[in-house]
């Protein structure tokens, strides 16, 4: 099992194509990329919504991709997504898309890999 973590805000916020103005439309847009989208190798994606990302698309489950609204931080809704799949303990990889580095190091030390928005950005 193969698991993805999307920072979402990181990765609308690589590209200078105005998401600065209608963040819940931008992060409506990468949730129907990531819908749309067969990821290689990947089982399950987790997109990790804030603040007015949020009004964008549902949280919840739709196939293998789960929406998620962070109450307060995206990165430790994030990390808090990363102890809960390592903790079901079947071995499954969990990578995690952002090129925050401090948040990078946090996953790395709860058991989680890293890949840059580009990684990303490159299979929509």
């Amino acid at each position: 099992m193969q698991v993805v973590i999307v920072d979402g805000a990181n990765v609308v916020g690589s590209r200078p194509d105005g998401w600065w103005r209608d963040r819940a439309g931008a992060a409506r847009r990468l949730h129907d990329a990531l819908s749309a989208t067969d990821l290689a190798g990947q089982d399950e994606v987790v997109l990790v919504l804030e603040g007015d990302a949020r009004r964008g698309p549902r949280a919840g489950q739709e196939r293998r991709l789960r929406t998620v609204h962070a109450a307060k931080s995206g990165d430790d809704a994030i990390v808090e997504e990363v102890k809960s799949e390592i903790a079901i303990g079947d071995g499954r990889g969990v990578t995690v898309v952002t090129a925050d580095r401090a948040l990078r190091d946090r996953v790395e030390a709860a058991g989680a890999s890293s890949r840059s928005p580009r990684w990303l950005l490159d299979q929509l």
